[in-house]
């Protein structure tokens, strides 16, 4: 047993299962163990190295620091996971119609279910082509082609390739014409896709609205307020400093100045945590809009961060260098 498997196996049953599952979908090719092993290894190594900079400059417990690193790599990577089986659907989704239609095609041709299965996995299906061969080799070996089909949705997430098998076993049970089955599927399936892709470029205004609000919109605001209220501060500070110690006596203008200002640090960081939660549940709309589930929009995210907060600081710079000398002293 290796190290990286030894690791994998101590995490908890629950983990080791989900991962298991994911992994089965996506097009990655490795142990669960292994797998789960060498990420706990990496997100501890970059944890540490977080950690032994990130404590230099901010005033949290290390231990804090160190976990919540760790927690969030941990998180990104299953993402990922999650995200390689979508693409692994999407790819067996776009090459279905033409696989079905080529299997249609060998039937009329004279071939055999199988050897029709067989001789209609093709290169550009990507990973249709391999459940094809597998399916195919399975049937020549003997095995029942319903069974091998039916196993099928084990490897590949695709409600529209589960839907397909459903049809193609149910017409191998009852006797039907396989061929006409195979093509009027394929033709449905085309439907289906021209039918989302409409959907989807007349939602688009709305993934662009939501896009331009967080990633351009929210930095702007949080860059303004965040200077008005340096500003206020530092003028204020002054104005608190340089004044007599009797200005609130008798006769006095009905002034108070406050000492305890708002803290400019404080607000750098609350804008830049509304900006990465903002970011967060935006890509999670917008990946629901677009492809009708959560977690599609979450490739987007680091992207969307990365341009948000670059443009928060770059506002903040251009309003210093504009009306940075409004500031008293």
């Amino acid at each position: 047993m290796g190290l990286y498997s030894f690791i994998g196996k101590m995490l908890p049953w629950a983990v080791r299962n989900r991962y298991k599952t994911a992994l089965k979908f996506s097009m990655l090719k490795t142990s669960p163990e292994v797998f789960l092993g060498k990420i706990v290894v990496a997100a501890m190594m970059v944890a540490f190295a977080v950690n032994y900079f990130a404590s230099k400059y901010f005033s949290v417990y290390p231990a804090v620091i160190f976990f919540t690193v760790f927690l969030i790599i941990q998180a990104f990577i299953y993402v990922w996971v999650l995200l390689s089986a979508s693409n692994k659907a999407n790819l067996a989704n776009q090459a279905l119609p033409d696989a079905l239609q080529l299997m249609s095609s060998n039937i009329r041709a004279g071939l055999t279910t199988d050897k029709a299965l067989i001789m209609a996995a093709r290169p550009e299906f990507g990973p249709l082509e391999e459940e094809i061969r597998r399916v195919g080799k399975e049937t020549m070996a003997g095995k029942n082609l319903a069974e091998s089909l039916s196993k099928t949705s084990e490897h590949i997430q695709s409600t529209e390739l589960e839907r397909a098998i459903e049809l193609i076993i149910y017409s191998l049970q009852s006797g039907g014409q396989l061929a006409d089955l195979l093509d009027e599927t394929a033709e449905d399936i085309r439907n289906q896709q021209l039918l989302q892709k409409e959907i989807r470029a007349s939602v688009l205004m709305y993934v662009f609205f939501i896009f331009v609000a967080i990633v351009l919109g929210a930095p702007m605001l949080f860059s303004l307020s965040g200077f008005l209220a340096e500003l206020l501060t530092t003028n204020m500070a002054m104005i608190a400093k340089d004044m007599p110690a009797d200005f609130g006596g008798t006769g006095a203008m009905p002034i108070s100045v406050n000492r305890e200002m708002i803290d400019p640090g404080f607000l750098i960081n609350y804008s830049l945590i509304s900006m990465v939660a903002s970011c967060l549940f935006g890509s999670m709309v917008i990946g629901l809009i677009m492809k009708g589930e959560e977690k599609e929009g979450l490739k987007y995210i680091l992207v969307m961060i990365a341009i948000s907060v670059s443009l928060y600081f770059i506002g903040r710079i251009i309003l210093k260098a504009m009306l940075g000398e409004m500031m008293v002293g």
